[in-house]
């Protein structure tokens, strides 16, 4: 992928968003990982644990990018993308996803931070990966937008959600967008999707398409479904 080409610039698009929706959670996370500490080792815990969880992440980004190149799993890999981008939607509002205690000492808040990003980040690897398309500077550049948002962005992120709803559901179509276009550009596909005739040109729109209209859809008839049983 050409640098700075209109395909490079989309992509780079989808990343900034896929990070701004999805790394508020890991934000939060180390916030509430260093709220036990004494004042003065809250700000370095943070700093060092976001480094700590921005090194596992960048492993687990070059990991993936290198695994969605084997047969099959870009595939995969956008059947796994669309579950988050329906999750994203249709989240249960348990109120204990983040847990409730902060570590009480230095190190305790780093080993939080680093295994809690690792796990929670997973998601965003894998849009970042999917997005990027095997570009290693889109996604070097994916994990640089990232820090910002994850050190400094948690509030901002959360108030501009709270303010513009519409910004969940922007992130998961683009997120179903990106799952489709793996799905499309599964090389073992390729038949079905990569011919030059009309008809299959029609199939590989259509294909993400129906990811980002059943996304939605999906998500919008489980948030009714519950708002139905609350009320009953």
């Amino acid at each position: 992928m050409e640098m700075f080409s209109t395909q490079w610039l989309t992509a780079l698009l989808a990343i900034v968003l896929i990070d701004l929706v999805l790394a508020g959670d890991n934000a939060i996370v180390i916030a509430l990982a260093a709220r036990g500490l004494p004042k003065h080792l809250q700000k370095k815990a943070i700093v060092w644990g976001t480094v700590g969880a921005i090194v596992v992440r960048s492993a687990m980004t070059v990991a993936v990018v290198w695994l969605l190149k084997i047969p099959g799993l870009m595939l995969v890999g956008g059947l796994g993308l669309l579950w988050i981008a329906y999750k994203l939607l249709a989240e249960d509002d348990d109120g204990e996803e983040h847990g409730s205690a902060g570590a009480t000492t230095f190190w305790g808040a780093m080993k939080t931070i680093v295994i809690a990003d690792a796990l929670m980040g997973i998601d965003n690897v894998l849009g970042v990966a999917g997005a990027a398309q095997g570009s290693f500077d889109l996604v070097v550049i994916g994990l640089l937008i990232s820090v910002p948002i994850v050190v400094f962005g948690s509030t901002m992120v959360l108030k501009l959600v709270e303010r513009f709803p519409v910004i969940i559901q922007l992130g998961a179509a683009v997120l179903a967008f990106t799952a489709g276009k793996m799905i499309v550009n599964e090389n073992l596909l390729g038949a079905f999707f990569k011919g030059p005739d009309t008809l299959s040109q029609v199939a590989y729109w259509g294909v993400i398409m129906l990811a980002i209209i059943g996304v939605l859809a999906a998500g919008w008839l489980h948030n009714r479904r519950r708002t139905g049983e609350a009320s009953a």
